[in-house]
């Protein structure tokens, strides 16, 4: 059973989405609008788009878009009945009782985040009994304190096949739900415990929840790591471990590293701003997520090959922000945990603040590469400073070309003139393969359109037309007297069409946020482009009636190419549509 209409409408009038968006996106007004870099994909350019006067959203560069709810859908990852429980919230509304509504995927979320939390404080209670010694020495060994261990959470999995199985069971949860939390795994005997004998490390959301948990050996058998796998409420490409800690410390910089103990020494060494990935290569989602909440970010990554692999990766992704970007050179430990070990803090610290921009860093790592008082040296030297250099801003440009031109005794003119040369062939070769990414699209576009609709661009186009007009100007269903919708194409645009004149006629608003619990987000933020792109009409009901002129006109000729052919004719082309689907 859906919510109730009226406490929709009531939550609308309550809700103003320049004040939620505004919360996670830096929003400049333009015109009746706002603009602002999406927070669900990395640009440089704002395409992201505020709509005040329909509540609404919409990205012109990843077609993300919806209201209110679907924007707290998508930004804190919730499901529709939590993110209206979180709006409600904040309009200071009670939710009305649950029996008048479905809430059974917002319950199953809230089952599996109470098995996460019941089995942390197991992991943890377990730890600290005389059976669990070995996981609280280890952790002890570690070098971390009473107060390090109990602020994370951390705990021991017993070497056991089913005692948290047993624990849970006894709390009433049932073995489907422990299954779908992730805690519990089925095998050919029957139903046993994920994590066995190994030092847990829960993980927790920017709310408070335990979502997920990592569990690592005592010794150096395999496999080394045990993490929880993608459940309900816990997505790993979305996540950062300790970002709930991180986010409160006070600071706009935040330490990003590779591993969760990295991250525990760092804050039990006083840098609370730093945070890792879970269990997984940074994603441009958790690059997103630290957008939200951090102007800097210093990339802690190990010495080794591995971690200077995954800090290039880190750098190109960051270098689609505006988040500013520093790396440190680190020295004497392979990672910050053994640094702060074998230097202390406050080496560490100094090295964190002497940590150099991305260029900065690619040019002293280059100069360690080259025999800067050979000639060919400083040739190989300039030629990759100048692959460095080829994005960076005028200003930054000639200042590292001053340098590079004072400390070899090259000419300042030449080396700008040989970064000319460079750009230009940069920018030939990005057209060209520019030019390959639109013609291949194209051809991909194409072939799906022929293969999944028979609709014409003219078609296409009208009927997009026909239904943002109508859901902005609900008056013109009164044209839709004879008006048949089997002339709309199958699928989204009919059933939207016909769900906006069901609300018409019933009385109820078009508003989108009453389209919230029907559409898919991907619906959702095709219908706020339909709605994006149908504004300001001049004349609202003339181009209704010119769409459905189109649109008749359209289906006719669509008939008549079909209704005028003999049996024989409809086979052959029958014959011949599916074999040009097989070739394809």
């Amino acid at each position: 059973m859906p919510l109730n209409e009226n406490f929709i409408q009531d939550l609308k009038l309550k809700t103003d989405i320049y004040d939620i968006v505004s919360t996670y996106v830096t929003l400049k007004k333009r015109g009746r609008t706002y603009v602002g870099l999406c927070p669900f994909h990395n640009e440089k350019t704002p395409s992201f788009t505020v709509y005040p006067d329909t509540e609404s959203f919409y990205c012109f560069g990843c077609g993300a878009g919806g209201d209110a709810v679907g924007f707290m859908k998508r930004i804190e990852n919730l499901d529709y009945i939590d993110a209206v429980k979180a709006l409600a919230q904040r309009a200071g509304m009670q939710m009305p009782d649950e029996s008048t509504y479905d809430d059974s995927l917002a319950k199953k979320r809230r089952i599996i985040l109470e098995i996460n939390r019941e089995s942390a404080k197991f992991f943890n209670s377990y730890m600290m009994s005389d059976e669990g010694k070995a996981g609280h020495n280890y952790f002890l060994n570690r070098g971390l304190s009473e107060n390090t261990i109990k602020r994370f959470g951390l705990g021991y999995a017993p070497n056991s096949w089913d005692m948290l199985l047993k624990h849970l069971k006894g709390l009433g949860y049932s073995i489907n739900d422990m299954a779908d939390a992730g805690v519990i795994k089925k095998g050919e005997k029957g139903y046993y415990d994920n994590f066995r004998n190994r030092v847990m490390t829960p993980i927790i959301d920017v709310r408070g929840n335990v979502i997920a948990f990592g569990g690592r050996v005592l010794d150096d058998s395999k496999p080394k790591y045990i993490n929880t796998g993608d459940t309900l409420v816990y997505k790993k490409t979305n996540e950062l471990f300790a970002l709930n800690l991180a986010k409160d410390s006070g600071s706009e910089t935040i330490i990003l590293c590779e591993g969760y103990m990295d991250v525990i020494a760092m804050h039990q060494a006083g840098f609370t701003n730093a945070v890792a990935g879970c269990g997984t290569a940074l994603t441009s989602e958790q690059v997103r997520l630290i957008s939200r909440y951090a102007k800097e970010v210093i990339l802690a990554y190990d010495a080794d090959e591995a971690g200077q692999k995954a800090r290039d990766k880190a750098v190109t992704l960051f270098n689609q922000t505006d988040i500013k970007i520093k790396i440190p050179i680190l020295s004497g430990g392979k990672d910050p945990d053994e640094i702060i070990k074998n230097l202390g803090k406050e080496r560490f610290k100094g090295m964190l603040l002497g940590a150099s921009n991305e260029i900065e860093f690619a040019i002293l790592s280059a100069k360690n590469k080259y025999e800067l008082n050979s000639t060919q040296g400083k040739i190989d030297f300039i030629n990759e400073c100048i692959k460095y250099l080829v994005n960076a801003s005028p200003v930054e440009q000639d200042l590292y070309i001053s340098r590079i031109s004072e400390e070899l005794g090259v000419e300042k003119r030449s080396i700008k003139l040989q970064l000319d040369e460079y750009k230009q062939k940069v920018k030939r070769r990005s057209s060209a393969k520019e030019y390959r990414a639109i013609v291949n699209d194209s051809i991909r576009e194409s072939r799906k359109q022929e293969i999944t609709s028979s609709a014409t661009t003219r078609q296409i186009k009208a009927e997009q037309r026909l239904l943002g007009i109508l859901m902005l100007y609900p008056d013109c269903i009164k044209l839709c007297e004879n008006f048949d919708t089997q002339q709309l194409s199958a699928g989204f645009i009919r059933n939207t069409f016909e769900l906006t004149c069901e609300k018409i006629n019933n009385g109820l608003d078009t508003d989108l946020i009453n389209y919230s619990s029907k559409l898919s987000d991907n619906e959702m933020g095709m219908l706020s482009g339909i709605i994006a792109r149908s504004n300001n009409s001049l004349d609202a009901k003339k181009e209704f009636n010119d769409c459905l002129k189109i649109l008749s006109e359209e289906f006719d000729k669509k008939n008549n190419n079909t209704s005028s052919m003999n049996d024989d004719e409809f086979r052959n082309l029958f014959r011949k549509t599916n074999n040009n689907m097989r070739r394809r």
